[in-house]
């Protein structure tokens, strides 16, 4: 069997990635994945499996359902694969910013319970 010819069924990829069906049948329904079908049986290729674990990989980083299938599209678009590499390290900046912004505003949160827990001890070892 050639390795093109490798097929897998969707109780493989979701013991391979850790998850349900029920999540792989939802990148199918979002046009993600496009399984050939035996009767009911869904057949997945090398393909499909490779644009599952983008998509997941895409979902783990925070990113949007439109921009994980934005990325995954531009892998059948074009040979040159140069746009698609700078479209990714732009998505990568964004989400970046936006996740260093949230630590800036976690860290201010923490900061402010802090002196809220302060204030708290003091009056209460005032009280004593």
């Amino acid at each position: 069997m050639s390795q093109s010819a490798i097929t897998f069924a969707i109780s493989d990829l979701a013991r391979e990635f850790g998850i349900t069906p029920r999540t792989i049948r939802f990148w199918e329904d979002q046009g993600i994945l496009a399984p050939e079908r035996e009767g009911s049986k869904r057949i997945f290729t090398r393909r499909d499996r490779a644009r599952l674990k983008m998509a997941l990989r895409g979902k783990r980083l925070g990113l949007s359902l439109a921009e994980i299938k934005d990325l995954i599209g531009m892998y059948d678009s074009t040979e040159d694969d140069t746009p698609q590499l700078l479209e990714c390290l732009r998505i990568m900046e964004k989400r970046r910013a936006a996740l260093e912004q949230q630590r800036e505003d976690i860290e201010a949160v923490l900061a402010e319970i802090g002196q809220f827990e302060k204030l708290c001890r003091d009056e209460l070892a005032r009280r004593s």
